[in-house]
């Protein structure tokens, strides 16, 4: 697992001709996370120091995650996260924020660090494009996952929260996460949700649900734009 260049940002080059293209814009503290990540866990660190891990993603099928926390077990307070990636400049950039945002001022506590949102994450990067916004959410995902593996280890099982997907549509077997990722990906219409995911084609009793879910990924990571 490495820290893996982005193939829109690999080179300076690259960055700045894309600057030129509003829709791939990048901020420069985006540039400055991806060319010098914050807290990159290197190849001969000892692994073993560390009470939580977490893991999204595969490299089979693209961006994959994984997120390793030093936790005040008594404070609960996260003193260090490390981090790996096969992702793009993006999914670098925004893990890379996110394991400054959450040591920072003496490191959040683990229930301050499940409030933190993908939104937080890119308005101290500056934005994202918006079809790179699925990154933050990765990281996000991964986070709540090693926070999950921390309650594990410390038999607090009441404190674990597990995410199960709803089928929407049982003719496609569409779920309430393959919406969300249509949206992320910039899927904000009826319409476009149907082009990516077929949800609603041959059900069509489906598609209220469908539109209120669009309306609440929307509202959640976009603000309803």
């Amino acid at each position: 697992m490495s820290h893996k260049l982005d193939p829109i940002a690999g080179t300076q080059g690259d960055v700045a001709s894309h600057d030129q293209t509003k829709s791939w814009f990048y901020t420069d503290i985006v540039k400055e996370h991806f060319f010098h990540p914050k807290n990159f866990m290197e190849q001969d660190a000892d692994e073993s120091q560390f009470n939580a891990v977490g893991k999204v993603g595969s490299p089979a099928c693209g961006d994959e995650l994984r997120v390793w926390m030093k936790v005040d077990p008594e404070t609960e307070r996260i003193q260090e996260f490390k981090w790996k990636t096969f992702g793009c400049g993006s999914a670098i950039a925004s893990t890379s924020m996110a394991s400054e945002i959450v040591t920072e001022n003496g490191g959040m506590t683990l229930e301050e660090a499940r409030a933190l949102k993908p939104q937080d994450i890119m308005e101290r990067l500056g934005g994202l494009p918006q079809r790179k916004f699925h990154c933050s959410v990765l990281c996000d995902k991964a986070l709540r996952d090693a926070i999950n593996d921390f309650y594990r280890r410390e038999n607090k099982f009441d404190k674990i929260v597990v995410e199960s997907a709803r089928i929407i549509d049982p003719v496609s077997k569409v779920t309430d996460h393959d919406i969300e990722e249509a949206v992320l990906e910039g899927a904000h219409t009826l319409e476009l949700v149907q082009q990516k995911t077929k949800v609603g084609i041959g059900n069509p009793n489906c598609l209220p649900a469908v539109e209120e879910l669009i309306r609440f990924y929307k509202e959640k990571y976009f603000g309803g734009k």
